[in-house]
């Protein structure tokens, strides 16, 4: 098959614009005529808005798809399957365009060499966003290909050629057809269609919104899907990494000691900052760690109280990310309302710890990695192992459990200086120990708030100042952080959407002591707790329920309209407007992420004076569902992850040193205290919007807004106890 060599074309978004500009370039052209202020809340506008991505994934439908005789086809696939359901998402829409069976689609996962490298990863809600235009071309390309071909065997114009379940068939005489698995088998020469292939009209979409089953499940239902840590390869050994006493301490010198000399070691690796053991098996290679001689160079100890104190004092600055009229000038005097709200460090608690195997080899080098972004460990593996790019292949595994924590895997660069040093692949998987106290955490967030309202109850001002580590930064080089000001990721959900004539939020990213970064949502779930919470707090101070007044303070624009569907649609599931039963009362939040909009109403008691929730509704409204089924579980599994950071999650830190080791130390939430959870999936349009994070974002805050109709009293902070 011959590749489409035609140039391609899509509509250049606000984002696409600004990764047109370059990191350097465009940051300095936009200061020079905006001044940096205004070019920073440029910038924020842009990141803020319901987004288009483009995406430069090629659109050659034969880097896409193999069809085999046997009428199968094979989609490889460049975004990373960790329990979302991608695989499932994107192979719709393919099957969608391409006119196949369901039953017709298998999937690949692409390694870093693969036909489709993606350099972005899979990370933020954005998968299916920025591969549905894509996809849908190139399926449709070779539809259209395949149809030409099917015309030309039949002995029929293409106009009397029609697509059906894999087969071309003739229109006029039903009889007449061939399959796809037939036409690839024979020697052809395949041309792309003169013309650009028509797409499927959304009338006609058989897939795209049907709950098909996943296509993942069947492999880790019998056990054979591989992850991270089940990967196993002839000749392999084990590996571990000696780990500092105390966050920030520094490996000034190691010596073997005496870990050559325990059975079953095969070598000690030392090199600057590193030391490391390769042995037989893994708890060989632990144990040995305890042989080693090693001095570190320990940073002041610090706590919780050193890291909060760094947040509130910078909670006065910060970078503008949202302005409208004049908020502070029309808060000085008159009635104020204020509160200030925080949310704690967190772990990401995955099922899986990081694990990687990787075999450094003379002339390449391979490695299964348990991660979001395989070509980027490809990269860093190339250059820490001084190697040509081109002789580095990352394969991901199947992720048990992502949420931001792997987008970056130190774990492979481990295994590959062990690897290096023996020639030998080497697995390294970290312990639950190591992964819960030297991996990166959520930051802590502070924010606070002050509002006025007029006499009507409508607000007239409001102003945020939000203050958080890093989430994003310590990925990016440092001309994008003096671009943007403050860390993109640690305001997402910060932004307000209500019509506020007079509105400020400003964003400030504190350097910590410990490292931060991506969590699921990344900013989301803490920020939409604050901003939530404060309107809440708002309706009250006007004596309004708190679902009318977030109706009435909407935009009046399609997106508003969105919200106002989103937000009636999950009264009428919970019965709002209908008392509670008795000893329970109800909250009500709403949130954009993505492009899709969440909304939902919890139900909340007291059990031994404890938080108790018992039922949650969530409307969600993603443009369209791509797979209801997959939606409504992401929905389902986000609002149980944002119950159990919201009621339960908190990492404590004595002396520099965080202080749980395992589940012991850091509880989740249990089946036994999941609450009822029910999900409308709403639509609103044609174009599919983010589903892996969005979702959760509304339900910590109703929980809070729960607890206080319930108790009279407002808890600002997590845990919400």
């Amino acid at each position: 098959m011959k590749k489409d060599t035609r140039p391609q074309r899509w509509r250049m978004s606000r984002r696409g614009f600004l990764i047109g500009l370059g990191v350097v370039g465009g940051g300095l052209a936009l200061g020079a005529v905006f001044g940096l202020p205004a070019a920073r809340l440029m910038l924020a506008d842009m990141f803020g808005d319901v987004i288009e991505i483009p995406s430069t994934m090629p659109r050659e439908p034969d880097l896409w798809f193999t069809i085999r005789p046997d009428g199968h086809v094979l989609m490889t696939m460049p975004k990373v399957e960790m329990g979302q359901g991608v695989h499932t998402a994107l192979a719709q829409i393919a099957a969608e365009e391409l006119g196949v069976a369901w039953e017709q689609m298998q999937v690949v996962q692409s390694s870093s060499h693969g036909p489709i490298a993606d350099g972005a990863g899979t990370s933020a809600s954005y998968s299916v966003i920025s591969l549905f235009p894509v996809l849908r071309e190139a399926a449709a390309t070779l539809r259209e290909m395949i149809r030409a071909a099917g015309a030309d065997q039949l002995g029929i114009p293409l106009a009397q050629a029609r697509v059906e379940r894999g087969v071309v068939i003739d229109a006029e005489r039903p009889e007449r057809r061939i399959t796809f698995g037939e036409l690839v088998a024979q020697e052809r020469d395949w041309q792309p269609p003169s013309e650009a292939a028509p797409l499927t009209p959304p009338e006609r979409w058989q897939m795209i919104g049907q709950p098909l089953p996943r296509l993942d499940l069947p492999a880790k239902i019998r056990g054979s899907a591989v992850y991270g840590y089940d990967v196993r390869v002839d000749g392999m050994l084990y590996g571990a990494v000696a780990r500092p006493p105390r966050l920030g301490a520094k490996l000034r010198r190691a010596a073997p000691g005496t870990a050559r000399n325990r059975p079953g070691v095969v070598e000690v690796v030392i090199r600057d900052g590193f030391a490391g053991v390769v042995a037989e098996s893994r708890l060989t290679a632990y144990a040995a760690l305890n042989d080693l001689e090693l001095d570190w160079e320990l940073p002041p100890p610090f706590d919780l109280q050193d890291i909060e104190q760094r947040l509130v004092a910078q909670a006065g600055s910060g970078t503008v990310i949202q302005r409208q009229g004049d908020a502070p000038a029309m808060l000085r005097g008159g009635q104020v309302i204020e509160a200030a709200y925080r949310t704690p460090l967190a772990a990401h608690a995955n099922l899986e710890p990081q694990a990687a195997l990787v075999d450094v080899q003379p002339d390449r080098v391979r490695a299964w990695v348990s991660t979001q972004s395989p070509v980027q460990v490809a990269r860093t593996l190339a250059q820490v192992l001084g190697r040509k790019p081109e002789t580095v292949e990352v394969t991901p595994t199947y992720l048990g459990g992502g949420f931001g924590r792997k987008v970056t895997t130190t774990v492979a660069t481990e295994a590959a200086l062990l690897s290096a040093a023996v020639g030998r692949p080497v697995h390294v998987g970290w312990t639950r120990t190591e992964e819960f106290r030297y991996g990166y955490l959520r930051p802590p967030t502070y924010a606070t708030f002050r509002a006025a309202l007029d006499a009507s109850g409508q607000i007239i001002a409001l102003e945020q100042r939000h203050v958080s580590g890093n989430v994003l930064f310590d990925l990016f080089p440092a001309p994008l952080r003096w671009l943007f000001g403050s860390d993109f990721g640690g305001w997402r959900g910060a932004r307000l959407v209500y019509a506020i004539p007079n509105l400020l939020v400003t964003a400030q990213t504190v350097e910590l002591p410990l490292p931060t970064g991506p969590w699921r949502g990344l900013g989301l779930l803490a920020n939409v707790f604050a901003v939530e919470s404060f309107i809440d707090e708002l309706a009250t101070a006007a004596g309004i329920d708190p679902l009318d007044f977030r109706l009435r303070h909407l935009p009046e624009n399609e997106l508003g309209q969105r919200f106002r569907t989103a937000l009636e649609t999950v009264a009428t599931m919970s019965g709002w407007r209908e008392a509670p039963p008795p000893g329970r009362a109800r909250g009500i939040a709403c949130s954009i992420d993505a492009g899709t909009i969440a909304a939902h109403v919890a139900e909340v008691g007291l059990v031994d004076n404890r938080p108790r929730v018992y039922r949650v509704w969530a409307a969600v409204d993603p443009g369209v569902a791509i797979n209801p089924d997959g939606l409504a579980a992401q929905t389902e599994g986000g609002i149980m992850m944002g119950l159990s950071a919201a009621l339960l999650e908190r990492i404590t830190i004595s002396d520099g040193r965080i202080e749980a080791g395992n589940f012991d130390r850091y509880p989740l939430l249990t089946i036994a205290d999941a609450p009822e959870v029910f999900v409308q999936i709403l639509r609103s349009g044609d174009q599919p919007f983010g589903g892996g994070e969005p979702p959760m974002g509304p339900i910590a805050a109703a929980v809070a807004n729960a607890l206080a109709a319930l108790t009279g009293e407002r808890r600002r902070e997590w845990p919400l106890v």
